[in-house]
């Protein structure tokens, strides 16, 4: 496929991953569909992509993450020129499909059951990456206005030490 040339400009410095990203959707909308898809959000951070490989074993997928890009290839076996089909509806021609991952998001299991390839997906942000919060420091205006509620012995306690910084104060003088 040929990259698109009116956005390849000198002002557009760097953007080589977003045209390459160009090119495989245009690819993924050329493979006509096969082997259809799913795509499933479990929750905000798992996922699911199920692939219906009717006639395909598990020797013949293969699943590989390069990046943030995951590729699921499906090669059929010698063909057995010993059957006579007299209709032949289950694909077994051979495929790839790619997916453009977000940053983060791992394959965290695969499995083959019924002819459906089921890959589940987990976004696994780094503690680094995450949201954090932020205190807020400064001085406490209830405090400063008498809003905060003070136990009985605690206001006790400073009366006491109050008093006795007091007559300090009277012997001293």
């Amino acid at each position: 496929m040929q990259r698109l040339n009116t956005l390849n400009l000198p002002s557009f410095i760097g953007f080589d991953r977003l045209f390459d990203e160009m090119d495989r959707a245009f690819e993924n909308s050329a493979n006509k569909g096969y082997p259809p898809y799913n795509l499933i959000k479990e929750t905000d951070n798992n996922f699911t992509i199920e692939l219906a490989v009717a006639g395909f074993g598990m020797d013949d997928l293969s699943i590989t993450k390069e990046g943030n890009i995951l590729n699921i290839e499906g090669t059929t076996g010698s063909s057995n020129d010993d059957v006579t089909y007299i209709h032949k509806g289950i694909g077994g021609r051979n495929f790839t499909r790619t997916f453009t991952l977000n940053d983060h998001v791992e394959v965290s299991n695969a499995t083959l059951t019924n002819g459906i390839l089921t890959i589940d997906l987990e976004r696994i942000v780094p503690e680094a990456l995450q949201p954090k919060k932020i205190a807020i420091n400064g001085v406490d205006t209830n405090a400063i206005e008498g809003k905060v509620h003070v136990p009985d012995d605690l206001k006790e306690l400073a009366r006491e030490a109050i008093d006795k910084h007091e007559e300090e104060k009277v012997k001293v003088s």
